[in-house]
């Protein structure tokens, strides 16, 4: 009775506010097993490592849907046209595909755009495999020539980094520097682990342009498809069969590909009275750029050339990076001009390791945000309330 009154018993002291016997078993269970709780400390330690090295860090955590973009080009189509031919016909097909929560269409001038969204946690590769199957299934009701192409396994948030081709002695062009890019400098980085597409953005596109003189096409009799059709059809290879030569096999072949503007110009149209009429006497044959819609400039020193890094669903956007980084100066020894300078703009978490976030800690920073402008509103409309109660006053 002396202890119950002095509160000394040990079920009085487990149901004194502020102590729980569960947190004083476990102190005294880890007093007691010291070997143990080191091993497990270990453990933890190494685990966490594990997870620290392994976990994907970016600037922006990918909050992004299951997105599978298809892609339609269709030249010189006006937007409704390319809306009922084209986008009407593959986004009803995906209405009913597995997992599929929206399908939207955009149609623009020549070109044609549907994104499937499938439901979260749907697999992105199983997503892009339904899609390829039903463009199967869609492409007889599609115009002739139309082909639609998905696009890369990538999210919206995977523009990681940005670089730059720049001349430093100013002896290349825009329309050799877009060259270099396309052609050496894109295939390069595509080959690095975690790229899904290198976006070439700038410069000028290469290409021959044959420019006719509506004169001259009257006057020899010669419509505008057949000058496109003998060109086109002049623009191949073509092989044939095998004959033998003192017990040795000789291949026929045909060379026929297009290398340079005189090949074009050396076309042959039709034959009138035993003279032929080249595409040379109908109008001239030089290089020029392909139309384009937006331009690249680089601090104000007028345009450049350069290419978009798009990472990969899923990867690490700090290692997609630095390989990206250690591949240009390979590049630059390899197959670049001495003069030609591979320089980055980092769009990512290689620019500030201050700016990566979790996705925890993304949602916390919103939700500051949205708590302090609400706070500060309030605060407005409380000094307003007050200021307007003294003016009635």
């Amino acid at each position: 009775m002396v202890n119950d009154e002095a509160g000394g018993s040990p079920d009085a002291a487990a149901l004194q506010p502020g102590r729980s016997p569960f947190i004083e078993r476990v102190i005294e269970m880890s007093a007691r097993n010291k070997f143990l709780v080191f091993i497990f400390v270990i453990f933890g330690v190494a685990a966490g490592v594990w997870a620290l090295q392994r976990t994907p860090l970016d600037a922006i955590p990918d909050l992004s849907d299951v997105q599978v973009i298809v892609y339609t080009d269709w030249e010189g189509r006006s937007p409704d046209l390319v809306e009922d031919q084209i986008t009407y016909p593959v986004s009803s097909k995906f209405i009913a595909a597995p997992k599929v929560k929206f399908v939207r269409g955009e149609s623009m001038f020549g070109k044609s755009f549907v994104y499937v969204i499938f439901q979260d946690g749907t697999d992105i590769y199983w997503a892009r495999s339904r899609v390829i199957e039903y463009l199967n299934s869609v492409r007889g009701s599609l115009p002739e020539g139309v082909n639609p192409v998905i696009g890369p396994d990538a999210t919206g948030v995977g523009w990681v980094y940005e670089y730059a081709l720049v001349d430093e002695t100013g002896k290349h062009n825009l329309a050799e520097l877009r060259s270099i890019q396309d052609w050496n400098l894109r295939y390069s980085l595509s080959s690095v682990k975690g790229v899904a597409e290198i976006a070439p953005v700038g410069g000028f596109v290469k290409q021959y342009q044959v420019d006719l003189d509506p004169n001259k096409l009257l006057g020899y009799g010669i419509p505008l498809s057949d000058v496109v059709g003998k060109i086109k059809a002049s623009n191949a290879d073509v092989g044939g069969k095998t004959f033998e030569v003192a017990t040795a096999e000789y291949f026929v072949r045909g060379h026929g590909y297009i290398k340079s503007v005189e090949d074009i110009e050396n076309i042959p149209l039709k034959v009138e009275k035993g003279t032929p009429i080249y595409v040379k006497n109908v109008g001239t044959v030089h290089l020029g750029g392909d139309l384009r819609r937006g331009v690249a400039e680089m601090d104000g020193k007028g345009e450049t050339v350069g290419g978009i890094v798009v990472m990969r669903y899923g990867e690490n956007a700090l290692t997609v990076i630095d390989g990206v980084k250690n591949r240009g100066p390979r590049m630059r020894r390899l197959s670049l001009a001495p003069a030609l300078r591979v320089r980055g703009h980092h769009y990512s978490a290689d620019r500030d390791p201050s700016f990566i976030f979790t996705d925890a800690q993304a949602w916390a920073h919103e939700q500051h945000h949205v708590a302090r402008r609400d706070r500060d509103r309030d605060r407005s409309d409380g000094r307003l309330s007050h200021h307007h109660g003294r003016e009635c006053a």
